[in-house]
């Protein structure tokens, strides 16, 4: 049998196993996809110990950093991104193994942000783009947009570095920045009602609001930017390209 997983707390919002589980059935594969929702990293250990058939798993809040030191190698991407969301494990002699990170995020977020946004805002100069968010699923999206040209600014509630700013400060530069992405938990379910503090009254149809989050399907952020006449797209594209980039690393 086929035995994936996924590691995270909390795991009540994903939508991983249902989308694994349909393929496995859709393609008549003997597999199951598992939730391992752990209260520390360390567990990791005992998980991969206990489950000698398991091949591969991924890794979401908040554990895309953590991760990194339990691993063996890592990918070029994940290496650079200092981020993992996918690892896959590769069993030796005397249930020894190794651990290979890669950072799927930054395809899933890619193909999907250039579904989303006009070429002309991708190609234009002197383009800005703010970050919501400081964590692991951040610096896929810093990956993606800094390597398509963009000048950053990352949110943070506590800045530590030059280029983070705090959300009272957003006004400021809001007016050069058209691509706003939520890589925050805010809004996921079941804290549908919380969202990022922004001034989406200045918000109007130049603006392309790309929310991380997939469940719900309409976050508050995006509800409340529409309402603006922004532009909003939530994470389910990219969960879909990202778990198709996984299945390639583990051969299904």
């Amino acid at each position: 049998m086929l035995h994936l997983g996924i590691i995270g707390k909390p795991l009540v919002h994903s939508y991983s196993k249902q989308m694994f589980s349909d393929k496995f059935k859709s393609e008549n594969i003997d597999g199951k996809y598992e939730e391992f929702e752990i209260d520390d990293i360390s567990q990791i250990v005992d998980i991969i110990d206990s489950n000698l058939d398991l091949l591969g798993f991924n890794v979401t809040i908040p554990y895309k950093q953590k991760i990194i030191p339990y691993l063996n190698e890592l990918s070029p991407e994940a290496k650079k991104v200092g981020a993992v969301n996918c690892v896959k494990i590769i069993r030796l002699k005397n249930n020894s193994y190794k651990l290979l990170g890669y950072n799927t995020d930054i395809i899933g977020f890619k193909e999907s942000l250039l579904d989303f946004v006009p070429p002309k805002v991708i190609q234009k100069a002197n383009k800005r783009a703010l970050i919501l968010g400081t964590g692991g699923a951040s610096m896929a999206v810093e990956y993606v947009l800094s390597d398509l040209g963009f000048d950053l600014k990352k949110v943070s509630r506590n800045p530590q570095s030059p280029n983070e700013i705090a959300y009272k400060d957003i006004s400021s530069i809001l007016g050069t920045c058209q691509i706003i992405v939520n890589a925050t938990p805010l809004g996921t379910f079941p804290n549908v009602d919380s969202f990022p503090d922004l001034p989406y009254s200045d918000l109007n149809s130049n603006y392309y609001l790309f929310d991380l989050v997939y469940n719900p399907s309409t976050t508050k952020f995006m509800q409340l930017g529409k309402s603006n006449n922004a532009h909003v797209l939530n994470g389910s594209h990219m969960l879909n390209s990202q778990a198709l980039a996984a299945c390639e690393i583990w051969g299904i």
